[in-house]
């Protein structure tokens, strides 16, 4: 449950009932639970520091996410700069991407119909085959959607971020949401929502 504070500033032990949320976002985002740990570690210990600027015009949970955000942003580029980027998993993803597609680039078998994709975000079964999912995604390909439609960066920020171009970019992010529809469609509207 979001805390929604509207005045005064958080105490120490307000902001750490925010704790599992943070890891859980974390976590998602970094795929590495001593990556997301350090992040979150780092936001608490910021935000126990700066509470008195915390002004109250949004919820305690939502400040957090927002320091979180910048965490895991340089949790990101530490990652970037540390480990080189697989060829292999480029390799196996478009052929995974490519299976969909009849060789007249129509597809093998049509989406199903999603109802209302708004409605199952509230469903917590949902999210946690939408983790999932997301979990099963190569690393770059991961990183390349959340930052896009979690965290909200723009595409030159993701390019910089990941050292890739913008065409690139663009490929990651269409192999992503393929590949998520995909595995939707397997985990949650093939019987779990049922």
């Amino acid at each position: 449950m979001e805390n929604t504070r509207s005045r005064g500033t958080p105490q120490a032990k307000e902001i750490e009932s925010e704790r599992a949320y943070l890891l859980r976002y974390a976590r998602l985002q970094l795929r590495n639970p001593a990556q997301a740990e350090d992040a979150v570690q780092e936001t608490l210990l910021a935000a126990i520091e700066g509470a008195a600027r915390f002004s109250g015009k949004s919820s305690l949970r939502t400040w957090l996410t927002g320091i979180l955000k910048h965490k895991v942003i340089d949790q990101l580029r530490r990652s970037a700069r540390e480990q080189p980027l697989e060829a292999a998993d480029d390799r196996a993803e478009a052929e995974a991407i490519d299976a969909l597609f009849a060789g007249d680039g129509h597809w093998r078998d049509m989406p199903s119909d999603w109802g209302n994709p708004d409605a199952a975000l509230e469903n917590s079964r949902f999210r946690a085959a939408f983790e999932l999912c997301l979990q099963r995604l190569p690393e770059r390909t991961a990183r390349a959607f959340t930052m896009r439609e979690v965290m909200e960066m723009t595409t030159p920020e993701i390019c910089q971020e990941l050292q890739i171009t913008s065409t690139h970019c663009w490929v990651l992010l269409h192999r992503a949401r393929l590949t998520l529809r995909e595995c939707l469609e397997i985990t949650w509207f093939d019987g779990s929502r049922r």
